[in-house]
């Protein structure tokens, strides 16, 4: 368990998490590309004081349009409409390493971190689909060539937000002099991946460098994150697996000179909140009755690599492996779900249908942070990736009943910290590569 108080973040997906969202009563789903929308789920989301909002993304159209509210807005053009609206919340953005170039990716994140004050943070990923890179006239590189381009990728967009030295703008207007140049670096990069010069054609960000997020779960992602990552969004079904993944890889720190609180560990959840345990039930019945089971097939025919019709809903999941070179480590969680708790095809569309993966949790608003506190002092989680069913009413019945619950217990903070990202999650601001320089000189 990390020291202090546990971590919050708002997964801000479309009208909400679950598959069937879009056709609930509570809902609306023409809001869908509507600013307004995303506006008012990020200053809710602030009332409650929750660390940050995270857009995911992705450079291709995912399931079947036909039976899903699909086909959102860029998360780092939204996030800088969102950051006029907020004042501390963190906004986190994920961009693909595989798919872009260092230069861009390190500018765009300077900038927002610039718009926002300091809260911006990257959620680093490597584009597992095929269908991403038919997007970009290629194929799908290996998993392990994804990572070695994404490890070479964020030490290009480092040299790059170091290039200008903290107090490299002068603005001497009577002198003439508005930055010194001698504080302003190319970073001469040459690798295997990029050859970039630089420098940065912006000032270095507010807070160094945006908070890197990381949210594989692969041997070679966990190895990413904990070389590079200052927070990891996983899945995680049981305590036991929570835990385990935990100590893992708080352990794997060490060999990269880093502690155990340089790296926060954040378990998605879905909670589905009601007044009483009998009306969260219900909630969760009331969505799971407008399932379509060929848009479930389809997902988990992706996610499985194999093809899944109509006729197997009612039969065990096929026998098949966990290796791939896709999303290795969400096809291993659902696979091992299957097995372990016995589910049927359709059993199994169920289950993910709130959370792809994530843990689902109906409940009241106590019973909700019982289970956070309880994987929360069991060293499982430094805190959580909220993932609300519904939107905007999941986020507003968590912040409004299950954020009081947990000040109340001494688990929440009651005030922001301070107003970046990376201090109200604890963290320090990194120090530039020149400043050793500048102290060794003076």
């Amino acid at each position: 368990m990390s020291q202090g108080k546990l971590h919050l973040n708002a997964f801000l997906m479309g009208v909400g998490h679950h598959e069937a969202a879009w056709r609930h009563p509570r809902t609306d789903p023409s809001r869908l590309r509507d600013v307004r929308h995303y506006q008012e789920l990020a200053t809710i989301a602030e009332r409650g004081l929750l660390d940050s909002v995270f857009l995911a993304d992705g450079v291709a159209l995912r399931g079947d349009v036909r039976y899903n509210a699909l086909g959102g807005l860029e998360p780092l053009t939204l996030l800088s409409a969102l950051a006029t609206v907020t004042e501390y919340i963190g906004l986190i953005a994920t961009v693909s390493t595989t798919y872009n170039e260092p230069y861009h990716v390190a500018r765009k994140f300077a900038s927002l971190d610039h718009i926002s004050g300091g809260r911006a943070g990257w959620n680093i990923v490597t584009s597992a689909s095929e269908a991403e890179a038919h997007n970009f006239g290629v194929e799908r590189p290996a998993h392990a060539r994804r990572y070695a381009r994404a490890g070479e990728f964020l030490d290009v967009a480092t040299k790059l937000w170091d290039s200008w030295e903290d107090d490299a703008i002068v603005q001497d207007r009577e002198g003439g002099r508005y930055a010194d140049a001698e504080k302003i670096h190319a970073v001469e990069h040459r690798g295997e991946h990029f050859a970039v010069r630089g420098p940065l054609n912006t000032a270095r960000p507010p807070q160094g460098r945006p908070l890197l997020v990381q949210a594989g779960s692969s041997e070679d992602g966990k190895e990413f994150a904990a070389r590079h990552a200052e927070a990891v969004f996983t899945a995680q079904q049981t305590l036991a697996d929570a835990q385990a993944f935990y100590t893992d890889i708080k352990g794997r720190l060490g060999a990269y000179g880093r502690r155990p609180g340089d790296l926060l560990v954040l378990p998605g959840i879905s909670p589905i909140i009601g007044d009483t345990e009998r009306a969260a039930l219900l909630l969760e019945k009331e969505l799971e009755d407008l399932l379509i089971p060929a848009y479930g097939l389809r997902q988990l025919s992706h996610m499985t690599g194999i093809d899944l019709g109509e006729d197997s809903l009612d039969g065990p999941l096929p026998d098949i492996g966990t290796d791939t070179e896709g999303a290795q480590s969400r096809r291993r969680l659902v696979v091992e779900l299957a097995r372990r708790e016995n589910l049927t095809v359709r059993g199994l569309l169920a289950r993910l249908a709130g959370g792809r993966g994530h843990r689902v949790v109906a409940g009241t608003p106590e019973q909700i942070a019982d289970q956070l506190q309880e994987w929360y002092e069991a060293g499982a989680a430094d805190g959580f990736n909220i993932m609300p069913p519904i939107l905007p009413g999941g986020l507003a019945d968590f912040v409004d009943h299950v954020v009081p619950v947990l000040q109340a217990r001494g688990l929440f903070r009651t005030e922001y910290e301070g107003r970046t990202l990376r201090e109200n999650y604890g963290l320090a601001r990194p120090e530039s590569r020149y400043a050793g320089r500048v102290a060794a000189a003076g």
